[in-house]
């Protein structure tokens, strides 16, 4: 193989996963619900802002108790916050909307990003911050062939954390009581009920773990880019990925990061110059538009058969 296409595909696989860490978040929340989360892409803003001011010594934190805290200190805190966050997203809104349509869940979750998105402004200010906490920067630059092949070593680190969160969800999902109640509340609200599963327990639940890896999502966008406001808008990119992997599987959210990745850096290298560029910025939604007119479900979703 071509050494200079070998590298393009390494760089959008290496891309790719960091769309996919926003999807599983997506994922999580649709196997639960069966509702587009919408404000998931704002969650990694917030859940990234939120680690950023116990670290910083200008935030909230530091100007109350006088220190900031150490990283891994930080990380656990900030844990906590998403999962208090999680919790009051039931009490207020989802316990009042159990067994409403999946459009007005649908649409609930677009009036919470506007909430948290305005909450995150107030309390932290949009400026761009830089998040340092340690995740190895810049390139690993290998001599193969007499070609500089370059692997960025933050996305190396993306990759590895990614493939330890599907492996952990899937085996929370697959081989414990909690994860069969997630899908089972997916199925049917009424019939899950009627079986003795608290909705409410379940929906903390999932919010909790959608809120942990919009952390982990948020803590590698921001330190690839810097936590800034525009990081919300990664959910419309995380869209094409769930429509190619599945809305409902998490090794697909995995897998339709990375053919998006790979599909966007061979298109814009390749075919870019012939059409003026900017494929990158259209691709994952043309390929999209395909599978919904193929294969509506995804590669890994499940094919619906309703009655008519």
């Amino acid at each position: 193989m071509d050494l200079f296409l070998l590298e393009t595909c390494i760089s959008g696989l290496m891309a790719g996963v960091m769309y996919a860490l926003v999807a599983l978040g997506f994922v999580l929340i649709f196997k639960a619900s069966g509702v587009f989360n919408f404000s998931q892409g704002v969650l990694c803003l917030f859940a990234a802002l939120t680690l950023f001011d116990f670290l910083s010594e200008k935030g909230w934190f530091a100007r109350i108790f006088g220190f900031a805290l150490p990283v891994w200190l930080a990380i656990i805190c900030t844990i906590f916050v998403m999962i208090g966050l999680a919790w009051l997203i039931e009490r207020l809104i989802l316990r009042y909307l159990i067994n409403t349509d999946p459009i007005i869940l649908f649409m609930a979750t677009i009036g919470l990003s506007f909430i948290l998105e305005g909450v995150g402004d107030i309390l932290f200010g949009s400026d761009v911050k830089p998040l340092d906490i340690g995740i190895p920067q810049g390139a690993w630059d290998y001599l193969l062939d007499n070609h500089n092949f370059y692997v960025e070593k933050l996305e190396v680190v993306a990759a590895a954390t990614a493939a330890i969160l599907v492996a952990t969800l899937a085996l929370f999902f697959n081989r414990t009581r909690i994860g069969r109640a997630l899908r089972a509340v997916a199925d049917d609200h009424q019939a899950a009920l009627s079986v003795g599963i608290s909705l409410n327990t379940i929906w903390v639940i999932v919010w909790s773990v959608s809120g942990i890896v919009a952390l982990v999502a948020g803590v590698m966008w921001g330190s690839k880019s810097g936590i800034q406001f525009s990081l919300s808008l990664i959910a419309l990119k995380a869209l094409p990925v769930l429509i190619l992997g599945g809305f409902t599987s998490i090794p697909g959210a995995i897998v339709g990061g990375l053919i998006i990745g790979v599909g966007e850096k061979v298109a814009e290298v390749y075919a870019g110059p012939f059409v003026g560029g900017a494929i990158e910025n259209w691709f994952a939604y043309m390929l999209a538009l395909g599978f919904l007119l193929f294969r509506p479900q995804g590669l890994f979703g499940e094919r619906i058969i309703e009655r008519v």
